[in-house]
Order: structure tokens, then C-alpha cells, then sequence
């Protein structure tokens, strides 16, 4: 899933200026779950903006939804009425759900109220851990399911760096545990290890 944070408050009122009228839309998948772009957020983004540009004079008129998918074209076309009477749209998604209302409404400016960060998962009830960065060359065959990539601080492809200390932590950041030490543990409970050994071509970076 992807992982976003909201942008500051400051930065989406520099976005809205001149606006008196905006339709802040909302995601009910990834940017939910994050807590980042659902319905509760909406409402409590909404609202603050709505008080900050009240006290500065500038009141906008704000008008909250919330679609299923922002990414996919089926799930926002109902928005058409509102969106005719809107200055701008303020989009609770994530880049690609931006994108797309800006390629489906393209007379209607599409801001985004969202910094998207990462593809990744939960290993725990409100972590987000980095999982994937969507490179279009998955290398997770040959790595026990572990990607070097977003895991790797250095996007090593063919073993550590050598500055792993003994208990597998990143010479970057010893609070990381080292990518390639958690390979190797995995490739040797799955005794595979020696599938190791095998030096990997260059990374094709084309496809990122």
C-alpha cells in the first residue's frame, strides 16, 4: 500500500490562496489506512483550514467527500455536478490519485494535500516500514523475498558492504537492521543459501 503524510497547513493554505471555493476529496484505501486521507481526516483538514482562513479574512468555502479509489477512473466520475462549481480541487490522495483527477477533470485545478512517501506495510499497528519502491525489475526471487532495494541504505545488489556490525545492524544507521544480513538468515533457513553465490548483471534502472 502506499504511505503519505498530510502536508503542513501553512504549505496547503499558500496552495489555496485566491480560492473561495474547493472540493477537498478524500481516499478510502491506502491513505485511510495511514490515517493520512480518510474521512476523518478530511473533515478535521477541512476544518482547520476553514478556521486559519477565516482569522486571516480570507474565508474558503470548503466541501468534503470521500471516493473508494482516487486512482481509478470508475470511482470518481460521479463527482462531475460539484466539481463544475469549484475554484479547485484538494486532493486527500496519493500522487497517482492526483493525477488521475487531474487527467479526468482537466479544466479544474487538482492540489495535492498529501506528501506521498513509500510503498510498505505494518509490521505493527500504526508503523509504516518502507517495502517497495516500485522499480518495474522485482529482484525478490533471488533475494528470499527481501528487497535490497528499499532495504539496502545503500541499494546493494550483490551482498553487504562490509560494514555490517555482528549482530546484522547498517553502519548507516544502527538502528537499521542490515538488508543483506536478514537475506542471508532467510536464504539459510530456507537452506538456499547458495543460490547466493550467483553474481547479479547491473540493476536495469530504465524501468524505475
Amino acid at each position: 500500500m502506499r504511505v503519505a503524510d498530510q502536508k503542513p497547513i501553512e504549505d496547503i493554505k499558500k496552495m489555496l490562496r485566491d480560492k473561495r471555493k474547493v472540493l477537498a476529496i478524500g481516499c478510502g484505501t491506502c491513505v485511510a489506512v495511514c490515517f493520512a486521507g480518510g474521512k476523518r481526516e478530511v473533515g478535521v483538514l477541512s476544518s482547520a483550514v476553514r478556521m486559519a482562513t477565516e482569522l486571516e479574512g480570507e474565508p474558503v468555502q470548503i466541501d468534503e467527500t470521500v471516493v473508494q479509489r482516487q486512482c481509478e477512473q470508475e470511482f470518481i466520475e460521479h463527482l462531475g455536478d460539484p466539481l463544475d462549481e469549484s475554484d479547485a480541487i484538494l486532493s486527500l490522495g496519493c500522487g497517482v490519485g492526483v493525477q488521475t483527477l487531474a487527467e479526468h477533470y482537466p479544466s479544474t485545478r487538482v492540489l495535492p494535500a498529501l506528501n506521498t512517501k513509500f510503498m510498505g506495510g505494518p509490521p505493527e499497528q500504526g508503523v509504516w516500514v518502507e517495502r517497495c519502491q516500485g522499480c518495474g525489475n522485482c529482484v525478490l526471487e533471488y533475494t528470499g523475498g527481501i528487497c535490497p532495494i528499499s532495504q539496502c541504505a545503500k541499494q546493494l545488489m550483490n551482498g553487504p558492504c562490509g560494514g555490517t556490525d555482528e549482530g546484522g545492524r547498517c553502519e548507516v544507521d544502527p538502528d537499521t537492521p542490515c538488508a543483506w544480513f536478514k537475506i542471508w538468515e532467510r536464504m539459510d533457513a530456507l537452506e538456499i543459501q547458495d543460490e547466493l553465490m550467483q553474481i547479479q548483471p547491473p540493476k536495469d534502472w530504465s524501468t524505475s
